[in-house]
């Protein structure tokens, strides 16, 4: 085991409460400290969970608080050119579940904080000073924190790793603005059921919400990034009216937004993935979660992914003699694993938005495509099997 007894975990977001809480499972105090001044409960919408994702929440005793407020989707269809398609799944795993990302924070957060994690708040970190007996992080409010190491799973606009590598690769903007609602309008599919629409005005999904009504979600094509205060300062009106036009064409897609108030639309904003991270890992400093790898939306990964990154490090911390080669093996079990799946999403992404020649032939090509590249053994198989065993001694 190293000699870390104490870390600072950076972000209160879902990769910094999971790591908290595996970390003191693995014998290490966290202490956890976030930026916003309350829980960072109202940023985002909903999110999906894979079985992976879900399977590792087990090993800390969390899954059932998040599985309780999702909804499990176990079947999937796919409609583009007025077609309809089922597309193949993995029938030996469970259930997709999507979730709301306020109700999943609560379940990590309340499960960290029962689980002794201290949570700490209106924590803006702007710098660290590292030792050889330790590191001290400096927030903007003047006060400071010490540990044996720090752990940044502060999002895609990571300030940690901003202080790992200050040439580091910012986030890049897939060119699309996500929006999310409850429709009226109820769809003609069986309750469980995501489906996949390419429609003339951009790509959406939606399935049958439990009491009634259809939650859609939409990635709309725009030139220009916009953050998330920008892209809400918007009237929700407006962006309701530029859905509407957007898919006037498209069914179900005109009834969703006809049949949708907009005080009710959820404005997501941007939507950005994290290119190549050269750097995971300087010192006593360490990346985890969004902050060093966050694949597009489309992979359904992101989430679980960060849960999955924020157990191994703490497995790594618990078994390994010292912290570079904690660090180290740390990113050789899990960086080949996440670009991976960010090179499936990147493709995904790129029919997010088919022009005209492309959705012409997407009706002809889906078909043979769902028996060859999109053979779910061969994409989704390796990623929502992988498990790991808590009990394993992780090996240098």
């Amino acid at each position: 085991m190293t000699e870390v007894k104490t870390a600072i975990v950076v972000g209160g977001g879902i990769a910094g409460p999971v790591a908290a809480l595996a970390l003191r499972k693995a014998g290490i105090a966290a202490t956890v400290y976030e930026t916003y001044p309350i829980t960072a409960d109202g940023v985002g919408g909903t999110l999906a969970l894979a079985p992976n994702g879900v399977a590792v929440l087990r090993t800390l005793g969390a899954d059932e608080a998040v599985t309780a407020t999702a909804t499990p989707i176990p079947r999937m269809s796919m409609t583009v050119g007025g077609r309809h398609l089922d597309m193949p799944g993995l029938a030996d795993v469970p259930p997709l579940q999507v979730v709301h990302r306020r109700d999943l924070h609560h379940a990590l957060h309340d499960r960290a904080v029962a689980g002794g994690v201290t949570m700490e708040y209106g924590k803006r970190l702007v710098d660290v000073h590292e030792t050889g007996e330790g590191i001290t992080a400096r927030f903007a409010d003047g006060s400071t924190a010490s540990a044996d190491v720090l752990i940044g799973a502060d999002g895609i606009h990571s300030t940690v790793r901003r202080l790992i590598d200050p040439d580091a690769t910012g986030p890049r903007y897939t060119g699309l603005l996500g929006f999310e609602a409850v429709a009226r309008h109820d769809v003609d599919a069986e309750p469980g059921t995501m489906t996949f629409a390419f429609g003339k005005g951009g790509y959406y999904l939606y399935w049958p919400e439990p009491g009634g009504g259809t939650r859609w979600g939409v990635n709309l094509p725009q030139e220009r990034p916009m953050s998330l205060t920008e892209a809400r300062a918007v009237p929700s009106s407006e962006w309701l009216r530029t859905l509407r036009a957007a898919y006037a064409d498209d069914h179900p897609g005109r009834d969703l937004m006809l049949t949708s108030d907009a005080d009710e639309l959820q404005v997501v904003g941007s939507l950005h993935i994290m290119p190549r991270v050269r750097h995971w890992h300087r010192g006593r400093m360490v990346l985890v979660g969004d902050s060093a790898h966050a694949p597009s939306n489309s992979s359904g990964q992101g989430a679980s992914l960060a849960i999955e990154s924020a157990v191994q490090l703490a497995r790594c911390l618990r078994d390994l003699p010292d912290i570079p080669a904690a660090y180290s093996s740390f990113e050789r079990l899990r960086r080949g694993r996440v670009e991976k799946v960010a090179a499936r999403a990147a493709r995904i992404n790129q029919a997010k938005a088919p022009g005209a020649v492309t959705r012409a032939l997407m009706p002809l090509l889906m078909p043979l495509m769902m028996k060859t590249v999109m053979n779910p053994e061969k994409t989704i198989g390796p990623e929502q099997r992988y498990m790991i065993d808590w009990d394993a001694p992780v090996l240098a």
